[in-house]
């Protein structure tokens, strides 16, 4: 597990294996067990941040506050979004879906003839108590 900080976040977390993290890290995929981290002053500015730097994949917030999971989870331009939980449950066989033979992040991929089923977009928000997927 790589921790990569951000400005004030460096001040939180006294680690010398801490990774100060750049601007670059927030518009990086790193498909590996790295995390960067970055405080900001409100939940307003935690949504922004996101939704400009995110992949509309997966997010998550950990807060104890149903309120900001509400504002959250209904404010993330994200396919799934968390509560408490990993990501790292993003996944067609942990949702029930059988083998994943493929992820998409836009709003519409079908192509060709479509039916109803096709013309949806489907948002899972998902809430949890620290679970995380090993």
């Amino acid at each position: 597990m790589e921790i990569r900080a951000y400005g004030r976040a460096c001040t939180f977390i006294n680690d010398p294996k801490i990774v100060k993290a750049t601007e670059e890290d927030f518009y990086t995929e790193y498909d590996d067990l790295i995390i960067s981290v970055k405080v900001v002053d409100s939940l307003q500015e935690a949504i922004g941040f996101i939704n400009e730097h995110n992949t509309k994949h997966s997010e998550a917030i950990i807060t104890e506050s149903l309120s900001a999971s509400d504002e959250f989870s209904a404010k993330i331009d994200a396919a799934c979004v968390y509560t408490n939980a990993s990501t790292r449950f993003t996944d067609g066989e942990e949702f029930g879906f059988g083998a994943e033979i493929g992820i998409s992040t836009g709003k519409l991929h079908a192509r060709g003839p479509m039916g109803l089923n096709e013309l949806t977009c489907v948002k899972y928000v998902i809430t949890g108590n620290g679970q995380i997927r090993k």
